[in-house]
């Protein structure tokens, strides 16, 4: 079953709500003012039951210059358009001004409504129609039907609900249910008993009864307690749809039009955009760099500068890229469409699509930047994903963020991120809570500045295993989370791009040098602890000459890393021979003996009490002995 919405536009005056209220038997004025002036100034709504048994919904937007505004809000979500022209008075300048935004915003089933045909000849009927298409050459409308109808006798309406009912059946599109819900808000009220009321056209996904969903730009989560389409009480609501809903937690004063009800985290509010934005032909202004303008998008209406980023001006009939920054926040969508009007005095003077709902600030005439648009136009939503995760090439960038930015479903970012994988242009990374992407690009620089600074520091400390692996992290990637990170070099071992020797890291062929200055400081660090034996020399105190303290400081390390000496305190140090026979002679006595003390040990290995102690800590570190209580005193582990 199509969910359809039919909207009107023409001339004030040209009998727009009184075809309506032909078509469904009601009257969509729904204000005093307008009822009393005769005028349609806000949007109305109702609906009528088509042959087919389809329930089209109709929403009728105003036609006076003054309510231009309420007529782009009326055109979100709309299926199909019924252009109504008066035949005693042919097209007029807000009729063709509505063709202009009809066709800006992308509304391209449309059938013209020749009405009013009761009050002239058929010379003139033809004469008039005549005039339309001639109008009409060369437009979206070009090949519209034209249905000649009375409101007023009701003469022609059957065939009109015909024609509607054969294009709703062979063009309108389904819509897509599957992805994110979206509501753009063009009323709220409150009801005694009720609370807060919205209405809108829900332009994709579904909404669901009980459902917590989030009020954009404002911020606030509200529960459904209930939904309403077409007057009747539904527990879920389809793209399509004109939805009333009633939320909680949010008061009326807190929302207008322009709000966008949609899931928490599925949007992200912006007071910049990125678009393509074509100045119609008909306009009488060239747009300038830091032009202020009317913006019309959704049911928002905000002000903002253009900054025009690849020309020095926009002329009628041309396009260009522009950075629109805005004078509020939004929250929109890739492709939605938009209208600009002048600020002064306001004239429609073109419109385009969004092309990146969350950009950074530009400067003008930036080759890459005009090129990621170019990208952005005609690519798909992977395209755009590739973009948002090559943007992020100092962070990485996790898949929630990635839906947030692009106002996709997850499982349309997984989708995207699953083939820009396979494809080899980005790295992922599974984390317990969510998934890290990674650009190619921005992970083959990274190599490279690894392995730069490990080749580097390998030449100047070649006594070394390497740099540790957190000094690679905090000195050049401190914004990736510790954790990626290990997965990223994990990755990287895994590729013989890099070794890891427990903490330290090096390039895959390195080996510590071992030449003549290493052999000479080894040889006397060993030499001097094997004849010290149990009297533990203090490392300070063995004399090594013509040589660095540095290098006597790695060549120690790489002693303890090879396990060929042991640290006993901060300052001693002895062959791990040594501590292996003690370890296994305190084994021994404590199978004899339930307890052993510091002067035992002392006494085992004919040692002072400076060195005895610090054997007996060393054992307590190696979980051979513990501490009984006493100071001195040690049991089993």
């Amino acid at each position: 079953m199509k969910h359809i919405i039919i909207g009107t536009a023409g001339h004030i005056d040209h009998g727009k709500t009184t075809l309506i209220k032909a078509l469904t038997g009601r009257n969509t004025d729904r204000w005093e003012e307008e009822q009393r002036r005769g005028i349609t100034i806000d949007l109305g709504f109702t609906w009528f039951d088509l042959p087919g048994g389809d329930r089209a919904g109709i929403i009728d937007v105003p036609g006076h210059e003054k309510f231009i505004n309420n007529m782009v809000a009326g055109v979100v979500g709309m299926d199909m358009v019924l252009l109504v022209v008066a035949a005693d008075e042919g097209i007029m300048p807000q009729t063709r001004e509505h063709m202009d935004i009809l066709n800006l915003l992308g509304i391209e089933k449309s059938i013209i409504v020749l009405n009013k045909c009761d009050l002239v000849e058929e010379d003139w009927l033809e004469l008039v129609e005549e005039e339309i298409r001639e109008e009409l050459a060369g437009t979206f409308l070009e090949k519209a039907p034209v249905v000649r109808v009375s409101a007023a006798t009701g003469e022609g309406l059957p065939h009109l609900v015909d024609v509607i009912q054969k294009m709703a059946e062979e063009e309108v599109e389904e819509k897509d249910t599957a992805t994110i819900p979206r509501l753009p808000i063009d009323r709220a009220f409150s009801l005694s008993g009720f609370g807060t009321i919205i209405t809108g056209t829900l332009l994709s996904g579904t909404i669901t009864k009980d459902d917590t969903l989030e009020m954009y730009p404002i911020g606030k989560s509200s529960k459904i307690r209930s939904i309403q389409v077409h007057g009747e009480d539904v527990e879920k609501c389809y793209a399509g749809q004109r939805v009333a809903i009633n939320l909680s937690n949010i008061k009326k004063r807190e929302i207008s039009r322009g709000c966008v009800l949609a899931p928490p985290d599925s949007m992200k509010n912006t007071d910049l955009l990125d678009v393509k934005m074509q100045i119609l032909d008909s306009s009488m202004r060239v747009l300038t760099n830091h032009t202020r303008l009317h913006l019309f998008t959704g049911t928002s209406e905000i002000l903002c500068r253009a900054v025009l980023l690849d020309k020095e001006e926009i002329g009628p009939g041309e396009s260009g890229y522009v950075q629109l920054r805005l004078e509020e926040e939004i929250a929109v969508k890739k492709g939605d469409k938009f209208v600009v009007r002048f600020y002064s005095p306001m004239e429609t003077i073109g419109g385009g699509v969004v092309l990146e709902p969350n950009p950074a600030v530009h400067r003008r005439f930036q080759q890459q930047v005009i090129e990621d648009l170019e990208r952005k136009e005609s690519g798909s939503t992977a395209d755009v994903v590739e973009m948002h995760v090559r943007s992020h090439g100092e962070t990485m960038i996790t898949l929630s963020e990635l839906a947030k930015l692009t106002a996709l479903t997850g499982e349309e970012i997984a989708r995207d991120v699953e083939d820009l994988e396979k494809e080899g242009v980005i790295l992922v990374f599974p984390m317990r809570k969510d998934t890290y992407v990674w650009h190619r690009q921005a992970a083959v620089q990274a190599r490279e500045k690894i392995l730069a600074e490990l080749e580097k520091y390998e030449k100047r400390y070649p006594y070394r295993y390497g740099v540790k692996k957190a000094q690679i992290h905090t000195g050049f990637f401190p914004k990736i989370k510790p954790n990626v990170f290990d997965l990223y070099i994990s990755r990287l071992e895994e590729e013989n791009v890099v070794k890891r020797v427990d903490e330290f890291l090096c390039t895959p062929d390195y080996q510590v040098c071992k030449d003549d200055t290493y052999q000479k400081v080894s040889e006397t660090l060993l030499g001097a602890m094997e004849k010290a034996g149990f009297d533990f020399v203090r490392y300070g105190e063995i004399p090594v000459k013509g040589v660095s303290q540095e290098v006597e400081d790695d060549i120690l390390n790489i002693l303890l890393e090879e396990k060929k000496i042991v640290k006993v305190t901060e300052e001693m140090y002895t062959l791990s021979a040594y501590m292996e026979q003690a370890k296994e002679k305190i084994k021994e006595r404590l199978k004899e003996e339930p307890v052993i003390t510091i002067a035992q040990v002392r006494d085992m290995f004919q040692t002072s009490r400076k060195s005895a102690k610090p054997i007996l800590e060393y054992m307590d570190t190696v979980k051979v002995t513990r501490k009984t209580g006493a100071e001195s005193e040690r049991v089993a582990y």
